[in-house]
């Protein structure tokens, strides 16, 4: 019973040595974050991005995704970075472009109605 209860303890004592969770990949962090955007949830979304670019920080896909993300929560000036830093890396990628063209005509109409609003509301 005595080298039962050492044998147990031994393999409790030894096992965690050399046994290490394994960290997710940027890729696999743009995957997850991929899936939960596509059920609408943002934050973790976002997160997810931002975490694969403290990994990678030249991942294209991950900066296009978080532009994604933070336009979708209403962080519209992190968004044109991500989108701009995004096209840097690599200025000929047609979706990059396509996605922050829509950025740009959206972002340039919230602009025109809030100088509008604030023109109507000093009359």
């Amino acid at each position: 019973m005595r080298v039962l209860i050492a044998l147990v303890a031994a393999v409790l004592l030894l096992a965690p040595v050399g046994v290490r969770a394994a960290r997710p990949t940027s890729r696999e962090e743009v995957r997850f974050g991929i899936a939960v955007a596509r059920k609408g949830l943002w934050a973790e979304a976002r997160f997810r991005f931002e975490r694969a670019l403290t990994l990678d920080p030249d991942n294209v896909a991950a900066l296009n995704n978080l532009a994604v993300a933070c336009e979708s929560q209403g962080d519209f000036d992190r968004a044109r970075e991500a989108y701009e830093k995004a096209l840097s890396l690599e200025p000929k990628n047609s979706h990059i472009q396509q996605n922050y063209e829509l950025f740009r005509e959206g972002d340039d109409k919230r602009k025109r109605s809030a100088e509008r609003e604030k023109r109507e509301a000093t009359r």
